[in-house]
């Protein structure tokens, strides 16, 4: 695969010369452990479903890191291929990007909620050569998936498959043999080690395109990040850092696998959000800290409110994706005695805004932190002038961690000559340089911390035999910050449809669950400009009254 990284040549003697972009990856955070605490617990990850744990001291991650990197070179792949990861969070993801670093392949990880219809343009856009599955989760058949999709896709070599039986598993293909021991392997581990500029990670987010986008970050991008945010939260090598948020969002990959390495800390995993199971590990494992988006956070206050269980391990809870609600502030603050940090950031950039551990807690509730060093914000008005504090407009960011670009569609990077990437939300800025968003310029439902593509969505519901419009909005959720509305006008003489019948339409259509509108309006006129385009500003008043009118009814 050739990345066409454009944004970072241009930034890079500025970056390394304020001290940003290190040159450091990985392989060299691990190297480090392994000379200075090769007997310390790097990770511990718990599978929920099946009961079981599995630990690993550093010395063990990076023998079976070397372990499953030569066994990928066996399997063909090399410098520059991209190794798809479709795992939750289970060991043999965290193994698998530190055994692709060792290489200089490229990891794509992908969240366990796609199905033939993400992964389908996925992994055909990507090129990829090799992509990691497990056999079953959560009661799917993630084998027979992607074994099904393979035809389709030419570049596609090899699955490898967790928990498989035969040739094809992961056990027999990567983490039994020794693959380490072999002659050539010291060559092998060697050879092609990526360095700072090299792409190491492409992850794909939502956009309004229509498409998803391949955001291409390096070593330094990300590291230029994760130095910052670790230090504004004052982490270090003793803490334990728990993460039960996807690792195929930043959000995991980048501060649950990443960052207890480059701290040569301890991480934890929990591979499916069980909040009683979660306080259990906290307890268990000493936990100090953690990330995640709202739910998580309301579901941890309320268990230990209702049990009487403790977390007294657990300093400071990050919480972002969505506003964190006063309320929710005040009381995971007494119940759960700890600091909850609100922050923001994008998959191009990390966490771009995050506020100090100092701050008052009412920072938490209005605002979404201020810029981390290396990065600058603003916020300009429809002119592109700079707007007074406290006053809405687009918010753009120059960031030492702002992304590579996007794979094959650098038309679409967002980036201007100045080196200001416009962020598709809207904020405001108070005097104090801390940042509120406010809404989002572009077409996105964040349900959850998980972005929703309504335009692809719009685009598949627009092929139903019984939709003449369609227009999907979000709503408020306590619970998941967001959910997503769909409202459609019917053809005449249609029946009136319901939401079952657009799941199981989309269902039909390999959506993943999570994308799948949860409401459902009807209209008979579509609400739009005089040249046809939709006033999503109006769909979304209806929806405001109709909600109102049901809560006081």
């Amino acid at each position: 695969m050739q990345f066409d990284a454009v944004l970072l040549p241009s930034r890079r003697a500025a970056m390394v010369a304020q001290g940003h972009w290190r040159d450091r990856t990985i392989n060299d955070s691990l190297d480090e452990c392994l000379r200075t605490c090769p007997d310390k617990v790097a990770l511990t990850a718990y599978r929920v479903e099946v009961g079981d744990v599995k630990r690993f001291t550093y010395a063990e991650m990076a023998r079976m890191a070397d372990r499953i990197a030569v066994g990928l070179t066996r399997l063909g792949i090399g410098k520059n291929d991209v190794v798809a990861c479709q795992l939750p969070n289970w060991w043999q993801f965290s193994l698998l990007y530190l055994a692709c670093s060792r290489i200089g392949a490229v990891m794509n990880p992908l969240m366990h909620i796609f199905r033939e219809h993400e992964l389908r343009f996925m992994l055909g856009h990507a090129e990829t050569k090799l992509i990691v599955v497990p056999r079953r989760f959560r009661n799917f058949d993630y084998e027979s998936m992607a074994k099904g999709l393979q035809a389709e896709l030419p570049a596609l070599r090899q699955i490898v498959v967790v928990d498989g039986e035969g040739p094809d598993s992961f056990n027999a293909l990567l983490s039994g043999p020794a693959w380490e021991t072999e002659p050539d392997a010291a060559a092998i581990l060697t050879a092609h080690r990526p360095n700072g500029d090299d792409i190491t990670q492409l992850l794909y987010t939502s956009g309004t395109t229509g498409q998803p986008k391949g955001v291409m970050h390096s070593a330094n991008t990300l590291f230029s990040n994760i130095i910052p945010y670790s230090q504004r939260l004052r982490l270090g090598t003793d803490d334990i850092i728990l993460m039960a948020s996807p690792m195929a969002h930043q959000t995991g990959f980048a501060y649950g696998l990443m960052m207890p390495i480059i701290l040569h800390a301890s991480a934890v995993l929990q591979d499916i959000w069980q909040v009683t199971k979660a306080v259990e590990i906290i307890s268990a494992e000493h936990v100090t800290f953690t990330m995640a988006s709202t739910p998580f956070l309301t579901d941890l206050t309320r268990e230990v409110a209702e049990t009487g269980k403790t977390v007294h391990s657990l300093r400071s809870f990050l919480c972002a994706g969505a506003p964190i609600p006063s309320p929710l502030v005040e009381q995971a603050q007494k119940v759960l005695g700890l600091k909850i940090v609100s922050a923001w950031g994008m998959t191009e950039n990390g966490a771009v805004t995050l506020i100090d551990l100092d701050d008052a807690d009412e920072r938490a509730v209005n605002t979404d932190g201020k810029p981390l060093p290396g990065v600058e914000i603003k916020i300009v008005d429809t002119t592109g002038a700079q707007a007074p504090a406290g006053t809405e407009g687009k918010l753009l960011v120059r960031a030492c961690s702002n992304f590579g670009g996007y794979l094959k569609s650098s038309h679409l990077n967002a980036m201007d000559e100045d080196g200001w990437f416009d962020s598709g939300d809207l904020a405001r800025m108070d005097e104090r340089g801390y940042i509120r968003i406010t809404g989002r310029s572009k077409d996105v439902i964040i349900r959850g911390g998980e972005n929703i593509p309504v335009v692809e969505i719009e685009a598949l519901l627009y092929n139903h035999p019984d939709i003449a419009a369609v227009a999907i909005v979000g709503y408020e959720d306590a619970r998941m910050g967001e959910r997503a509305c769909a409202f459609v006008v019917q053809r005449p003489g249609s029946q009136k449809l319901t939401l079952a019948d657009i799941v199981a339409y989309l269902r039909e259509k390999k959506v993943a669950m999570q994308y799948i509108p949860e409401r459902l309006e009807i209209l008979d006129t579509m609400p739009a400009t005089p040249s046809g385009k939709i006033q999503k500003f109006k769909v979304r008043e209806v929806l405001r009254q109709r909600l109102a009118a049901e809560q006081t009814s």
